[in-house]
């Protein structure tokens, strides 16, 4: 299983710009599928990921892109 993240891209999505950040993991044929559910659910729960696309291949490979969203944050406090 190979795990490739992407820079940012932004999007229109609900009328909105939004940026998102992208992850690209690949699943060759010959490994158990079982295990690679099991890695996109992890980095759903705890990398705050969403499934964007996924693509069966010739020969039994898939890809799944994995998107989530960059926040601006803008700071509130200044010291001096």
């Amino acid at each position: 299983m190979r795990e490739h993240t992407i820079g940012y891209a932004e999007e229109q999505v609900a009328g909105s710009q939004q940026r998102f950040e992208y992850m690209i993991v690949t699943v060759e044929s010959h490994e158990n599928l079982k295990d690679a559910r099991a890695r996109l659910r992890e980095h759903s729960e705890y990398g705050r990921w969403e499934l964007a696309r996924s693509v069966i291949l010739y020969g039994g490979r898939r890809k799944y892109w994995l998107r989530r969203r960059v926040m601006k944050l803008q700071k509130t406090v200044h010291f001096v």
